[in-house]
């Protein structure tokens, strides 16, 4: 059967111990570029033997970041692209229906949100919370948005927990993808922590949930609910657990709900701490102005 007429980009840092697993599964599309941030490992090499197309990407601190660099930058032979991490894994399933959908977006669907299958703790869950992606894109019409957070010390040169804005119908798959991490968890909490330190910086700057961010269905809206609710630890909490009926995957399920409401407890305590040093900030500004006019005077 001909190759299905996709590009699809694997980002990857130091990723020797998924890459191989991750290139594999995507073997039905015709064509994968691997693009590197200067791993020290042997990801470059095991992904130039399994056929792709590897560039490294040198981020100078500025946008574009990664990902939109790529939708710049790479030599596309195709308008629709795929973005898949190199700790994800394709299925036959997802595969064959990406290949179905491709005339919608020959018909002028901008993107598709695909969902995942986690891995966790060495379990795949079957319920509790779905993570939804909009890793389908019609290139050219498609841009991640430049969020202000290039002052956020932890953070690095791949853009954060955002949806691209894309012109045109979006759409949810029903495939799933699997997304599983052969790093420990150690790996895990710290990918967390860093993004908690990114969304606690744009809660600060009031700028998370940029209208602008492609959405499919009542998403936006219930994004928008979640965003200004208090208690989000517990809420996300009983949504996995409760809800989403995480307690039927055993103690992996209890572990992810819990190690999700850990991430938005996270992002409170850290929300707090960056609002206070900016009114600390702002008092000290004010007493030195208050000294100028008195020293004036």
């Amino acid at each position: 059967m001909q190759k299905i007429p996709v590009s699809v980009v694997v980002m990857t840092k130091n990723e020797e111990r998924n890459i191989a697993k991750c290139l594999k599964a995507l073997v039905d599309f015709d064509e994968v570029f691997v693009v590197d941030s200067n791993s020290t490992d042997a990801t470059c090499a095991m992904a130039s033997a399994l056929g792709a197309r590897v560039s490294n990407f040198q981020w100078n601190g500025k946008y574009p970041k990664k990902k939109q660099w790529c939708l710049e930058q790479l030599p596309f032979s195709h308008p629709v692209v795929l973005y898949v991490d190199a700790d994800e894994e394709m299925t036959p399933a997802l595969a064959a229906e990406i290949r179905d959908v491709l005339p919608r977006f020959a018909a002028g669907a901008g993107g598709a949100f695909v969902p995942f299958d986690y891995v966790f703790c060495g379990k795949k869950l079957e319920h509790g919370h779905r993570v939804y992606k909009l890793a389908l894109l019609a290139r050219k019409q498609s841009r991640f948005l430049d969020y202000d957070d290039l002052d956020v010390a932890h953070m690095w040169e791949v853009e954060g927990h955002y949806q691209p804005q894309v012109k045109g119908e979006t759409f949810a798959l029903r495939q799933r993808m699997v997304h599983n991490d052969h790093d420990s968890l150690f790996h895990y909490f710290d990918k967390h922590n860093r993004y908690s330190d990114w969304e606690a910086n744009l809660r600060t700057k009031g700028l998370m949930n940029d209208p602008r961010e492609a959405n499919v269905g009542a998403r936006a809206l219930l994004k928008r609910i979640f965003q200004a609710m208090p208690f989000k630890a517990p809420i996300s909490f009983l949504h996995s657990y409760v809800f989403r009926l995480g307690f039927l995957d055993g103690k992996a399920g209890y572990d992810y709900a819990v190690a999700r409401a850990m991430y938005y407890w996270q992002i409170r305590i850290k929300t707090e701490e960056l609002q206070k040093a900016r009114l600390a900030r702002a008092g000290e500004a004010d007493a030195d102005a208050d000294a100028v006019t008195g020293a004036a005077k």
